[in-house]
């Protein structure tokens, strides 16, 4: 599987540099329902970006949760980590793009 060997060298450092409890990644897949359901990370949430504002407190109560971001090209996926960064989130990721994660 591609998108496990995707984990980018900030998250890869970020894990290292971490405590052993640290958390896991909250992967969350910014593209419409209809993208989602023709192909996703596994475990993978679906909050489209332009809902991102309404939904991430149910998925992430805690700002300090890593957050990893895709979508089709990576436009999308940034836009929600700029949302969630003035939300005042702090470890979030844009991941880029599904294809390149598979």
């Amino acid at each position: 599987m591609r998108w496990a060997a995707a984990v980018t060298a900030a998250l890869l450092g970020a894990a290292l540099a971490a405590p052993a409890q640290a958390k896991s990644p909250i992967w969350i897949d910014v593209r419409t329902p209809h993208e989602h359901a023709q192909g996703h990370v596994p475990q993978s949430l679906n909050i489209p970006y332009d809902e991102i504002e309404q939904h991430i407190a149910a998925a992430a109560p805690d700002k300090n949760t890593p957050i990893a971001l895709y979508c089709r090209s990576g436009r999308r996926s940034e836009i929600a980590r700029q949302t969630l960064l003035q939300l005042g989130y702090t470890q979030v990721q844009n991941l880029g793009s599904y294809d390149s994660l598979r």
